[in-house]
């Protein structure tokens, strides 16, 4: 099967981006003694998984328990959850998970580690845990020093059924280098040195080696890349591997068309533009509706046909990826792969 014969709007997979994409960072986090574990929530893919395993991660992330419970099916023995699991539901899943497969969890609050070594505990299952560090992207995670060590005593010493392994922060920036040193620092002098600490972020992929606490790195969008990272400097558009190959169903002004994608294909993350059409640079898709792309053409030179077919790399790849059943993985014009998206949709 050939790129033409897929019908629009589909998911594509630009394999031999995809490789090299991988091959890069790993080589860099080789190159600088830190351990990857790439996070699946952008491909959600096990096959992708593997492929990342086998060119050196130590294991992977994901931000749920399902995505979690497809990759330990497919057969991925180490696992983060880089996520604080509450309600007992979740916990008796996550037990089970923990009887199958290496498994680290984080926490940010007592109650939450408390209820997780009750349950763990009652089932005979064990995990491993990190505290998050708050960042200035203010979602969860610990925002004081004392509080850290406090957490982390208790975790060790007094919680059975929980392994402390250390801490985690996202992003690992300039930042919130400060805090993450601070928080070292009274861990080491606690006696309580966290043999992990994991970073992230896609803007300083390249730079966790500058901060000398940080021994993992957890990143996702690397794989695929997007116009996010394109316009934030930190991608390079000749590397971005997804794109969303969309007809185009009308064109009812000169300066107008309409492709067959739309917020239900790519989302309407960020601003607009709302991604970048390959064969057409000078368009802009300046609005969408469910099932439509609105691109404004006036700028380009030699303007889009109705029936011509497009490739446009979205503004957020995981999100857009998460929209589709399955994606096509190609090598030039040639379709070599057809993989369900095992993970899509799962957010609990």
């Amino acid at each position: 099967m050939h790129l033409v014969d897929l019908d629009t709007p589909s998911l594509v997979l630009d394999l031999d981006r995809v490789e090299a994409n991988i091959a890069r960072l790993q080589a860099y986090c080789d190159a600088h003694g830190l351990a990857l574990r790439p996070h699946i929530k952008t491909h959600k893919l096990p096959v992708l998984a593997h492929k990342q395993i086998r060119a050196g991660a130590v294991g992977i992330a994901c931000q749920k328990l399902g995505e979690a419970e497809v990759m330990i099916a497919a057969g991925i023995q180490d696992i983060m959850l880089p996520y604080n699991i509450v309600g007992r539901a979740k916990l008796e899943r996550l037990a089970r998970l923990a009887r199958l497969a290496r498994i680290s969890v984080s926490v940010d609050a007592e109650v939450t580690a408390a209820a997780l070594s009750d349950v763990l505990s009652a089932e005979g299952a064990t995990v491993e845990v990190f505290i998050e560090l708050a960042s200035t992207i203010e979602r969860a995670g610990v925002t004081q020093v004392e509080e850290v060590v406090r957490l982390a005593r208790l975790i060790a010493d007094d919680l059975p059924s929980l392994v402390w392994r250390g801490v985690l922060m996202y992003p690992t920036n300039a930042a919130n280098v400060g805090y993450l040193d601070a928080v070292c620092r009274a861990l080491e002098a606690a006696g309580l040195r966290a043999p992990v600490v994991s970073g992230g972020g896609s803007p300083t992929m390249f730079k966790q080696h500058e901060n000398p606490w940080v021994t993992e790195v957890r990143i996702g969008t690397y794989i695929f890349e997007d116009m996010t990272g394109v316009r934030g400097g930190y991608f390079n558009l000749d590397d971005c591997a997804a794109t969303l190959l969309c007809t185009v169903v009308s064109a009812p002004t000169p300066d107008r068309i309409i492709l067959d994608g739309g917020s239900k294909t790519f989302t309407l993350e960020g601003t607009a533009p709302y991604g970048h059409l390959v064969e057409f640079p000078q368009a802009r898709i300046y609005a969408m509706n469910e099932e439509h792309g609105y691109v404004n053409v006036a700028e380009c030179p030699v303007k889009p046909h109705i029936g011509d077919r497009v490739r446009v790399i979205p503004n957020h790849v995981c999100a857009a990826v998460n929209l589709h059943n399955t994606a096509y993985g190609v090598r030039g014009d040639y379709v070599e792969a057809v993989w369900p998206i095992a993970a899509r949709g799962l957010v609990q």
